[in-house]
């Protein structure tokens, strides 16, 4: 199955070092004064939703599970950035939809499969490799808001996996933001959601399909 394939050639890629980009948005400021962003982390906002797997395909419980299942496992794993709110990061976060895609995209289907069975899908191809796809949506080192990212058209994102996602701004009047991964078999994710944790060092913002570290058939 393809979903076998994912798992061995994702797990290939490799969880390199935290590393800086150098984008970075400014600090907000008023009166002229520098305002300090906040520390409130990432992983505080997302494990403050505790419905757990619903149909509601616009919030991130899949995602949620895959950061426990890899901070259970693998207790020193570089995903435990995200509990860090100290440390400056962007993140793009997939939300329930967009797992709902992928495993249906791989197990070549056209029938979304539940959050819960999403998740399932998704564990099954193995700690490591769950681990490489969550590093590949973190840009640690900067603080990237909507402001930002609307002026980055073209910039390359280097991701805690080691590997780059490229920033492509489109639209005349409305301006809108997606990822080129990877993979160029699919549709690139589409950014829906933006400055979740806005104000704080981490940010992230939601994107309507899973980035793909490799490029599948």
């Amino acid at each position: 199955m393809r979903i076998t394939r994912l798992g061995q050639r994702a797990a290939a890629v490799a969880t390199a070092a935290l590393v800086t980009s150098a984008l970075g948005a400014a600090p907000a400021s008023a009166h002229g004064k520098t305002k300090p962003l906040g520390t409130k982390s990432l992983a505080a906002v997302l494990t403050a939703d505790k419905s757990g797997f619903d149909r509601n395909g616009h919030d991130y419980d899949v995602l949620t599970a895959a950061v426990l299942a890899v901070l259970k496992a693998k207790p020193s794993s570089k995903v435990g950035v995200l509990t860090d709110g100290k440390t400056a990061l962007t993140a793009f976060v997939p939300n329930d939809r967009a797992f709902q895609v992928l495993v249906a995209d791989i197990q070549h289907t056209k029938r979304l499969p539940s959050e819960k069975k999403a998740f399932t899908a998704v564990a099954g191809l193995g700690i490591n490799t769950v681990e490489s796809i969550l590093l590949y949506h973190v840009v640690p080192g900067a603080t990237i808001n909507r402001k930002a990212a609307l002026k980055s058209d073209g910039a390359k994102l280097k991701t805690a996996a080691g590997s780059s996602v490229k920033v492509d701004v489109y639209g005349h009047w409305h301006k809108r933001v997606k990822l080129i991964d990877a993979d160029r078999s699919d549709r690139d994710p589409r950014i829906v959601r933006f400055d979740i944790n806005k104000g704080n060092r981490q940010i992230a913002h939601g994107i309507d399909r899973v980035l793909r570290p490799i490029n599948l058939p």
